[in-house]
């Protein structure tokens, strides 16, 4: 049964902070599934991944071998699957609780300097929690990753 870790960034942007987390993910030896609001959002981050240091394979929804990518980035209204054992949500992106039962990790990452992407993942984490999904809250207010708060 999975758990849905929510990410507070405050001190690195999302393009820093998720392909930290996605390398930690294939370490584990984790499908990944990262889902976003906006297909342009997603074309950057897919961008960003192939330009930094180290390889993490991976690949945008849509194409013949979305079931091939260990990594698979994915917006609404885009269809693609690849096996995925690690759910990500970037942007506010919806995820179910079906899904992270069914999971072996989901992670929601949130800019901390957006009041409206704050509330998001608040309603986000009521809903995930109410549904009885164990939920952690990691924040960098201090500059490390630090445990805050689980509901479980």
């Amino acid at each position: 049964m999975g758990e849905a870790y929510f990410y507070h960034m405050t001190r690195t942007p999302l393009e820093e902070t998720l392909p930290a987390l996605l390398g930690r993910a294939r370490e584990a030896g984790w499908r990944v599934r990262v889902a976003g609001r906006e297909a342009a959002r997603l074309d950057l981050l897919d961008r960003k991944l192939w330009e930094r240091d180290g390889f993490l394979p991976h690949g945008r929804a849509g194409g013949p071998h979305d079931a091939d990518q260990p990594i698979l980035l994915v917006s609404d209204g885009e269809s693609g699957e690849n096996g995925a054992t690690c759910l990500v949500s970037v942007d506010g992106a919806g995820i179910e609780a079906d899904a992270i039962t069914a999971s072996d990790r989901a992670m929601v990452l949130f800019d901390g300097n957006d009041p409206d992407a704050v509330q998001r993942a608040r309603d986000q984490w009521k809903a995930i929690t109410n549904a009885g999904v164990v939920a952690k809250y990691w924040s960098q207010e201090t500059g490390k990753w630090a445990l805050k708060a689980s509901s479980g």
